[in-house]
């Protein structure tokens, strides 16, 4: 199985959602309502109701033109491109988000203050939010909450939010068009995935045999028991 998400936007008492923003689209391509419709398989009445109900919400979103030298015809309003432009953002970081490998590392909890716990890994102690009762866990954090330093420049442990550090050997760099997957070896059996920027990759020369020291915040690392 696959986890999946679906990007949808509130707007008053409507939510906007994919559907919303493909009958959009094809009002646009084909200057049509009707056609729009017939397009996406969808009868006429359905399409006009559900740009009636956004529009209660959002604004004009359609000029209708009747009639005239062209015919007549539908277009989009600004406000309707704009709706679209702050759909296909929303859906790009969720997309961005769902891609981000997630680390999972199995542990034992030692200590608890509250919700937050410290946890006994195979990659060293670090601290997470806990909000079971539990003793086995498992602690999860996102490829890209994790921050590389140069162990010369990192800075102390006292003097940033970030407590989870590890120091560890870069063994592999993969580069994209911007950014970087670069496998950090953080003990004999735990090998952390950090997404970089090309320009960090850079910055701190990082290759194969690197020595770094990854940071996380305990605020974006959670535990759930196993």
């Amino acid at each position: 199985m696959d986890a999946g998400f679906s990007a949808h936007l509130r707007i008053g008492g409507v939510t906007f959602d994919g559907d919303d923003a493909a009958l959009l689209r094809a009002i646009e391509d084909h200057r049509s309502l009707n056609a729009a419709a017939e397009a996406l398989g969808r009868s006429y009445s359905r399409a006009h109701q559900r740009v009636t109900d956004l529009e209660s919400a959002v604004g004009p979103l359609v000029e209708r033109r009747r009639g005239g030298a062209d015919g007549g015809g539908s277009e989009l309003t600004d406000d309707a491109r704009d709706l679209l432009a702050r759909f296909a953002r929303l859906q790009a970081a969720l997309e961005g988000t769902a891609r981000t490998e997630e680390v999972v590392l199995s542990g034992t909890v030692r200590e608890r203050d509250g919700e937050l716990a410290t946890i006994e890994t195979g990659a060293g102690m670090v601290r997470a939010l806990l909000f079971e009762d539990a003793t086995d866990v498992e602690v999860l954090f996102r490829a890209d909450t994790i921050t590389l330093h140069r162990p010369d420049t990192a800075p102390p442990a006292a003097d940033t939010s970030a407590r989870n550090r590890f120091r560890g050997t870069v063994t592999d760099v993969e580069r994209g068009e911007a950014i970087a997957h670069v496998s950090v070896a953080v003990s004999e059996e735990v090998t952390l995935r950090v997404v970089v920027t090309l320009a960090s990759v850079e910055h701190l020369e990082l290759a194969a045999g690197s020595s770094v020291v990854a940071t996380f915040k305990a605020a974006a690392t959670r535990a759930v028991p196993r």
